[in-house]
């Protein structure tokens, strides 16, 4: 397979090259790669690159799981070559329980997950082993460079960013903290909130404690947040590996369908799963940015509750405090609950507006998503990143969803009074509601039914 090799630059330090590992001091691993649809070369780039830039004796197996591909020659196909065995999917699992499935089938003492569009660069493999051998509840990742997806040019990413995420559980690329920039040797392992996703490497028997991957969370989305949060919070760690470089295909779409509904819905019941199960009372700050999220069938999460007992997890206040102080924790909707704002059978719904849309009502549904408001403590009315405004105080004045400032803003300051009304704070109007459903300012009339408004908690 080595004529089928193609040449990468070697994006490693220079401290990081003059480095000698020790492949006999290490255990071998079994690399898992699971695939829907994936291009024959592209799949055989990723398998040979894994063979030839890895010490053979760390290689137990390479595990390729077929998803259920519509071709399934290919992975027949690439069960010919040495050290490569195949399993297939009789139906649709996702990637994540595709993993499971590969990790169950792996006989090394350490599995290694990577996607099935990656180039191995050298060394790649030696440093992951080695601080697992250190560490053994360390969950690491390589440097993940990029391969251009048009020409499959392999360019270095910068070794000085870890993952992050924002309070919708979308993952995110960040700086290093101000300690981790100042450390002295730039081969040391850097503590990273969350993985970027698919490839890392982990003890298998550390992998099974640690509760594996949720096996209810669907097809893609959601599980590095998961997994991240549950070594961090149940005693282990999530690092990358400075001198370990992998490259990926960042594609700009998915390129295979998602099975009992589109990426978005997948997504939003994998990531309510891990925000019911892993945020504690910080999961309302997910809420607020994807009201939607509270309608979503989210399925039984018990198993994952009793784990999480069981392994005498730490609470996610404590993640924040020890593991990611960084993320700022809003403010603005601090002890505030989550409401319905509603006129008898009305309720202001967002109608999946943004910024310029006019406040409108709409039949109360009692399914949360577009209804979900929250009336916070510095008198702002909120749905996800959007709050109530209105641009004067005068009669006939439309409220309108403005972006929401977590400073001072005259436009988004609202008081609710003892009768109900809603009024701008420091002037004699208050919002009502017209005849064509829509909310404007007028003279504060507590007699008028149009302008009480009642909340109500989810």
């Amino acid at each position: 397979m080595r004529c089928l090799a193609t040449v990468v630059p070697d994006t490693r330090s220079t401290t990081c090259r003059s480095l000698a590992w020790r492949s006999a001091e290490l255990e071998p691993t079994s690399v898992i790669i699971s695939y829907h649809n994936e291009a024959r070369s592209t799949l055989l780039r990723t398998i040979v690159s894994v063979t030839n830039r890895s010490p053979p004796e760390l290689i137990q197996e390479i595990i390729l799981v077929d998803d259920y591909s519509d071709d399934p020659t290919v992975g027949s196909e690439l069960s010919i070559l040495e050290k490569v065995k195949v399993i297939r999917n009789e139906q649709r699992e996702g990637l994540i329980r595709s993993r499971v499935r590969g990790a169950d089938a792996a006989t090394a003492p350490i599995i290694t997950f990577l996607d099935s569009h990656c180039e191995c660069n050298v060394n790649w493999l030696e440093p992951l082993l080695d601080r697992i051998s250190k560490n053994p509840k360390a969950l690491v990742s390589p440097v993940i460079d990029v391969i251009n997806m048009d020409n499959f040019e392999y360019q270095g990413a910068s070794s000085d960013i870890r993952g992050g995420f924002e309070w919708n559980l979308v993952f995110k690329w960040e700086g290093l903290s101000s300690r981790q920039h100042s450390r002295s040797d730039k081969t040391t392992p850097i503590e990273s909130p969350i993985i970027a996703g698919g490839l890392f490497a982990i003890r298998r028997d550390w992998f099974n404690e640690v509760g594996r991957y949720d096996p209810a969370m669907d097809v893609w989305g959601g599980e590095n947040l998961e997994i991240s949060f549950r070594v961090w919070m149940c005693h282990g760690s999530v690092e990358i590996i400075p001198c370990s470089r992998v490259g990926h295909v960042f594609r700009k779409q998915h390129p295979y369908t998602f099975p009992g509904g589109g990426a978005g819905s997948v997504f939003a019941r994998n990531t309510r799963r891990v925000a019911e199960v892993w945020l504690d009372e910080y999961k309302k700050f997910y809420f607020a940015r994807e009201p939607h999220a509270a309608s979503v069938n989210f399925g039984d999460i018990s198993e994952r509750l009793e784990l999480k007992e069981r392994l005498g997890c730490k609470p996610f206040s404590w993640y924040l405090r020890n593991v990611y102080p960084e993320l700022q924790v809003p403010s603005f909707i601090d002890d505030s609950p989550s409401v319905y704002l509603r006129q008898g059978d009305l309720c202001v719904d967002s109608l999946g507006g943004v910024a310029g849309d006019r406040l409108s009502v709409y039949a109360c549904h009692e399914q949360g998503g577009n209804q979900v408001m929250y009336f916070t403590r510095k008198g702002r009315v909120r749905h996800g990143d959007v709050c109530a405004g209105a641009t004067v105080a005068d009669r006939d004045t439309d409220v309108r969803w403005e972006s929401c400032v977590n400073g001072y803003s005259r436009s988004q300051d609202w008081v609710r009074s003892s009768q109900g009304l809603i009024v701008f704070k420091g002037s004699e109007y208050c919002w009502e509601l017209g005849s064509t459903q829509e909310i404007h300012l007028q003279v504060c009339d507590q007699q008028n039914p149009s302008q009480i408004w009642q909340l109500s908690e989810l």
